[in-house]
């Protein structure tokens, strides 16, 4: 009764052995574990830490050009500085120069809270290139070339 096309079996094993997407899915998923366990004691999650080093600039940056760096949009931006913000890690204020935007700031806690942060990511990061085979600067060219 059913006329739903048969995909074969092998194609299921070609596509989970070659698909770039899930691989990149499941070596973010595991990454994301790894920094988050690591980070766990400073409270920061792997992708609050990113943000919060996004934000660590000489000037308060706009949201707009701190969502392009981490490939969120300004929703999920958004959404991702709600608790820090909460946690009085982040502020969230007007854009000096147009009132329509807003500038991010991290707090003092927030800068503490990071550098807490920095010597665990640096070890963490150095244990994860050390065990890979392949050079981690071609990995890491690669992905940019897959985001950009």
């Amino acid at each position: 009764m059913s006329n739903l096309p048969v995909i074969p079996y092998s194609t299921t094993i070609h596509v989970k052995d070659t698909c770039l997407c899930l691989h990149a899915q499941r070596a973010a998923r595991a990454l994301a574990r790894r920094f988050d366990t690591a980070l766990k004691p400073t409270g920061l999650t792997n992708q609050q830490f990113s943000l919060m080093m996004a934000l660590n600039r000489p000037e308060p940056p706009p949201m707009g050009p701190v969502a392009r760096l981490l490939a969120m949009d300004r929703t999920t931006l958004t959404a991702a500085l709600k608790p820090l913000s909460a946690r009085g890690l982040v502020t969230i204020e007007p854009d000096p120069k147009d009132k329509r935007g807003k500038r991010l700031k991290l707090t003092p806690e927030g800068m503490a809270a990071l550098a807490s942060a920095v010597p665990i990511w640096r070890a963490t990061h150095a244990l994860v290139e050390a065990g890979l085979t392949s050079s981690p600067d071609q990995l890491r060219q690669g992905l940019i070339e897959v985001s950009a």
